[in-house]
């Protein structure tokens, strides 16, 4: 981890402004990630990953997420949405075909199941595909794909007569087509693109798991990985804006006084203080379930994510507040913090539908039936 947190500090944290206004990370800063193992750091060895069990992983993605969002955003969906999809559910010529260069960074990958119409309601995607000869033919439009504008490999939900499979589409095919999408809130360097399929034949080599059954397995196993992910990279946001707000505080001098001997300031951080400190309890507890093989670790990994979101949008509010008008300014990192906080209360499910399935789940779990006395 303190290598990890070396590098961040040498490589990333410095430029990440530029990034921003360079529109992306550098494919040189990508490289040296992948040459460091970092875009496989929860892959078996074997391909050529660092082996991280889930409270590693999820350390080493928040070492990454207090920095900068697009090097996490990129972990996230390369390492946990893509490659332990494809370790999870890929055949052996899969696995062994495409896991060695997705580790090594020869191959990058995204994951395109949102479309321009359908977010949350992801049963009801449009794209499409039907059998014909020897390849699956696919065609249909996903949107707010992340890395989408630069990946060599896709992982595409596709629907047939309301059943959907997962495909593995290159870039290379016939038909495939991509898009930047400009003028972001957040995530203005992680080559956020839309994915345009115009009769793209696939191979039917190239179908993920099984044939007709990719929500049921595919997409839940991914989303779920997505949102431990998204989990950490919560809590690095919020420990990111702690840090900022703390530190600005005892510098910053109103009234001939540190604001950090401020009351009221001091109630806002303590206040963040505990949240952070809450935020970094469930996620270690989420990643030791996850560790364990624990039945519950999936509903703990969506509590995680819908906590820490909320944690992230509080404390970098927060720490804009405190900063004053020059937390407007990307001269001061909370501006950067308090737009990336929010874009994790809609990534891998809303709040919204966390909040529904966290409540399927207290309905459940927490019934005491009345008993005679």
């Amino acid at each position: 981890m303190a290598e990890a947190e070396s590098f961040v500090q040498a490589e990333i944290r410095p430029h990440v402004n530029e990034f921003e206004e360079q529109g992306g990370i550098p494919r040189e800063l990508i490289a040296k990630m992948a040459s460091k193992g970092y875009l496989a750091a929860s892959l078996p060895k074997e391909y050529g990953g660092l082996g991280l069990d889930p409270v590693y992983y999820g350390l080493f993605t928040e070492v990454f997420g207090k920095a900068c969002t697009a090097t996490r955003s990129l972990i996230t969906v390369h390492t946990s949405l893509v490659s332990e999809t494809l370790l999870r559910f890929g055949s052996e010529e899969q696995k062994e075909s495409w896991l060695p260069r997705l580790a090594s960074g020869e191959v990058i990958s995204a994951f395109g199941l949102s479309e321009p119409d359908i977010g949350s309601d992801a049963k009801s995607i449009k794209t499409a595909w039907h059998e014909e000869d020897d390849y699956y033919v696919l065609n249909g439009t996903k949107k707010w794909i992340t890395f989408g504008d630069i990946a060599d490999v896709f992982i595409i939900i596709a629907s047939n007569n309301g059943k959907s499979t997962a495909f593995l589409v290159e870039r290379s095919f016939p038909g495939v087509q991509t898009k930047r999408i400009e003028g972001l809130l957040a995530a203005r360097a992680t080559y956020l693109a839309e994915i345009h399929l115009d009769n793209v034949k696939v191979p039917k080599s190239n179908v993920l798991g099984k044939l007709n059954f990719a929500f049921e397995y595919v997409v839940s196993a991914a989303l779920d990985q997505g949102r431990y992910s998204i989990a950490w990279a919560g809590l690095g946001i919020a420990q990111e804006a702690l840090d900022a707000m703390v530190t600005y505080s005892r510098s910053r001098t109103q009234f001939e006084q540190k604001i950090s001997s401020f009351q009221l300031i001091r109630g806002m951080i303590g206040d963040a203080v505990t949240k952070v400190h809450a935020a970094r309890a469930i996620c270690l507890r989420a990643g030791e379930l996850r560790k364990q093989k624990h039945s519950d670790a999936s509903i703990e990994t969506t509590i995680s994510k819908y906590f820490t979101s909320k944690v992230a949008v509080e404390v970098t509010n927060d720490a804009l507040q405190i900063h004053g008008a020059n937390g407007f300014t990307n001269q001061y990192p909370v501006e950067r913090l308090y737009r990336e906080a929010k874009v994790l209360e809609i990534i891998e499910g809303s709040s919204q539908m966390q909040q529904e399935i966290i409540s399927h789940y207290g309905l459940k779990q927490y019934n005491k039936r009345s008993r005679k006395r």
